[in-house]
């Protein structure tokens, strides 16, 4: 489950901070905008399991650990949900440990890093949702004690140069693999020959998802006889972080969900009736213009999504694309509790079983033989047969390996 700010400049703000690096719901703490400086952490609210903290401190192997998130929060259903819920994995097994979600208000990166600093000194770990937290690099150096979790990006120096820290464990995803199992089912699927994805902001893990569903569509009507298309709307492109127009249905937020019901409604004008949404709650917009248009569609994105499809006695999912990030989050903080934590840069995909698709019965709606179609193609991506297009691999949605 991020507005769009050129990481040169964001890392050069978070850069002068500091030096380089060598479920339920519950309440949150938010980080607001400070007129004078930028950012500060102002607390309206404590975190789960308040009272039991300072206990929890004393006790050997308790974790007091903080997640900090987009404005679209810990319960938006997807990105932020997933990593939250590994967090609460965690704590059934380790009941002593305590969770605090923070809330970063603007999805600005100078920001998203001030939240980080705001609160370093007052937790075990830290977990870090999103790409906009990319330099907390100079945080990690000067805090060695605490530990990080970093998700969806590598952390970064004050000069924006990407390194890897022994107190970072940094997690990225090939969301084009996700993205790639959506567009085989939307192209499958589809009864108008018309599909879409729907993103928040350019982000590389956003691009990674739109090329990935285009390349999946582009697969079908190469290898399984789909007849689709991929509808773009130009005024809704994006521009990623190197300021590339790439194309694609963007919101311009994570948090806008009327904005995502107009940029969700304008493709169903178009004659879409297949839509994959990867676009944190603004993506809640898209799932309203399906649910009062007919027989439309959609695809879920980082997490299950079935239940938020309900639409009176129908559903509206197709199925959804998964990034298992959960399941990482919790083997980290396993890790870091039993002193077998080592940080380092990691890319996550179908080998590890991080990516992939729903298909488990009662929580899709497709058929038997686009399911066949999609168990074959997760072969093929899992043994590096076929590898879709992302942001920053040199391989383009129309030319991938796997294709011809």
């Amino acid at each position: 489950m991020k507005k769009f700010v050129s990481v040169v400049f964001s890392l050069a703000l978070a850069g002068a901070l500091l030096t380089g690096c060598g479920g339920s719901q519950a309440p949150e703490t938010t980080a607001a905008p400070n007129e004078a400086a930028g950012t500060e952490a102002v607390k309206e609210e404590k975190g789960p399991s308040e009272e039991g903290q300072e206990a929890a401190g004393e006790t050997a192997g308790a974790l007091k650990i903080a997640i900090v998130s987009s404005p679209s929060g810990v319960d938006d259903g997807s990105f932020n949900e997933d990593n939250y819920n590994g967090i609460l994995a965690f704590i059934e097994s380790h009941p002593d440990s305590t969770v605090t979600p923070v809330r970063e208000e603007t999805g600005d990166t100078t920001a998203a890093v001030q939240a980080v600093q705001d609160i370093v000194a007052d937790y075990d770990v830290i977990v870090c949702c999103g790409f906009q937290f990319a330099a907390i690099g100079a945080i990690a150096t000067d805090n060695p004690d605490v530990k990080f979790l970093l998700v969806d990006s590598y952390p970064s120096d004050a000069e924006g140069t990407e390194v890897a820290c022994d107190n970072v464990y940094a997690m990225t995803f090939k969301e084009q693999e996700s993205g790639f199992f959506a567009g085989v089912a939307a192209a499958l699927e589809t009864q108008t020959g018309k599909v879409a994805v729907v993103n928040g902001i350019a982000y590389p893990s956003n691009v990674n998802y739109q090329y990935g569903f285009e390349s999946g569509v582009n697969y079908a009507n190469a290898k399984l006889g789909a007849n689709a298309e991929a509808v773009e709307i130009a005024s809704y492109a994006g521009t990623d972080v190197t300021n590339a127009n790439v194309g694609g249905n963007y919101v311009g937020s994570f948090a806008d969900e009327a904005t995502g019901k107009v940029v969700g409604k304008a493709l169903i004008d178009e004659g879409c009736d297949v839509i994959f949404v990867a676009a944190g709650g603004s993506g809640n917009g898209v799932f309203t213009a399906a649910k009062e248009a007919s027989g439309v569609k959609v695809i879920g994105c980082d997490v299950d999504q079935y239940d938020d499809g309900v639409n009176g006695a129908d559903n509206i999912i197709l199925t959804s694309g998964l990034k298992v990030m959960g399941m990482n989050v919790e083997k980290q903080l396993n890790a870091i509790s039993d002193g077998t934590f080592a940080g380092g840069n990691v890319l996550l995909g179908a080998d590890t079983d991080s990516t992939g698709f729903v298909k488990e019965e009662g929580r899709h709606q497709m058929s038997e033989e686009t399911i066949k179609a999609l168990d074959e193609a997760y072969g093929l991506v899992k043994d590096g047969t076929i590898v879709p297009a992302a942001n920053f691999n040199n391989i383009q949605p129309d030319n991938f390996p796997g294709l011809n």
